[in-house]
């Protein structure tokens, strides 16, 4: 059984059930998908927040899909929001892509490649 902490290890994927409230940070250097609520900080090398899912705070992955809520700060390569997202947030990024419905304000910062 290999360390998960130890260099080298691959990275998981963590779920955050719906019922779950989380008050602080979350640090992975793997997937992320929270489904529950999250008071504070989330960063990953993935995240994905499902729709019944909701974060006040800040958010930083490569890749980001937000199908729920987000109050805060978002920094990603790739940020999809899908049509059930409810953004307020000041948001950079990469590449982006906003469907039809989703709920967004706050400001939009393309990074320089």
């Amino acid at each position: 059984m290999s360390n998960p902490s130890s260099p080298g290890s691959s990275a998981g994927k963590s779920v955050l059930a719906s019922d779950l409230k989380i008050t602080g940070d979350i640090v992975s250097k793997g997937s992320v998908e929270v489904m529950g609520e999250v008071d504070g900080s989330v960063t990953a090398d993935t995240l994905v927040v499902s729709h019944e899912g909701a974060i006040k705070g800040t958010i930083g992955a490569k890749t980001i899909d937000l199908r729920g809520k987000l109050n805060g700060k978002i920094d990603s390569a790739a940020l999809t929001l899908r049509s059930a997202a409810q953004v307020t947030a000041d948001v950079t990024y990469t590449t982006l892509s906003i469907e039809s419905g989703a709920q967004v304000e706050g400001n939009f910062k393309m990074k320089k490649a």
